[in-house]
């Protein structure tokens, strides 16, 4: 299948986690999970982060095809404290305040039991054939992301899923970063940003255009 996300406005604000993904929550992490949009406190600078989480026999290497930065090879949730098999968007401007003040753009996922690739567009940069609604995504040149099934049976790992769209406060990936970040400076601790200062929030909300999900004829 393939997804098309229209997102105007990701999350801001420090102590912020937000993600659009895809998960089957009643049989995590057996069917797989597949984030499309995270970012931690805004993700200021960094960029979006793309990844898969799976049970056991999961991960990527080899050849791909991709503008972003591989990080991470294990897919496996008790590998490297479920960091999950990642790729570092390639442009700061993938996530966050860059990201919104470009008015947004579209983040495309295709799954195919061949593997799974993730594109970003911003939005005025978003191919013809995607407005047109007849979206082509092998004339949409290197994604983003791309995971292949050379070392993980994509059919076999993910399954069911559906679309989540959240916002965590603090928790595992925040407080990993946390004292290295602006948002951490001067000691203050995340929960204390959360039940302190509501001014951080201001900005924490996602807006979407349109999901749009198609299979292939």
């Amino acid at each position: 299948g393939l997804f098309l996300f229209d997102v105007k406005h990701t999350p801001l604000g420090c102590a912020t986690w937000p993600a659009l993904w895809l998960t089957d929550a009643s049989h995590w992490p057996d069917h797989g999970e597949i984030d499309v949009l995270e970012g931690i406190n805004g993700g200021a600078g960094t960029g979006n982060m793309m990844t898969l989480h799976t049970a056991q026999g999961c991960s990527m290497g080899g050849r791909r095809n991709m503008s972003g930065k591989a990080l991470d090879s294990s897919c496996y949730v008790k590998d490297n404290d479920n960091a999950g098999c990642g790729v570092q968007a390639a442009s700061g401007d993938s996530f966050g305040d860059a990201f919104n003040q470009k008015q947004g753009g579209v983040a495309a996922v295709e799954w195919r039991d061949d593997g799974i690739r993730m594109w970003q567009f911003a939005r005025d940069a978003i191919p013809a054939d995607i407005a047109a609604k007849k979206p082509t995504p092998d004339a949409w040149g290197a994604a983003a992301a791309d995971f292949p099934n050379t070392h993980c049976d994509i059919g076999a790992r993910f399954s069911n899923n559906s679309i989540v769209a959240n916002i965590d406060l603090c928790g595992q990936l925040v407080e990993a970063s946390w004292n290295s970040s602006s948002c951490g400076s001067g000691g203050a601790k995340c929960s204390d940003v959360v039940a302190t200062k509501p001014g951080e929030f201001a900005n924490a909300y996602w807006e979407f255009g349109a999901f749009e999900v198609y299979q292939a004829s």
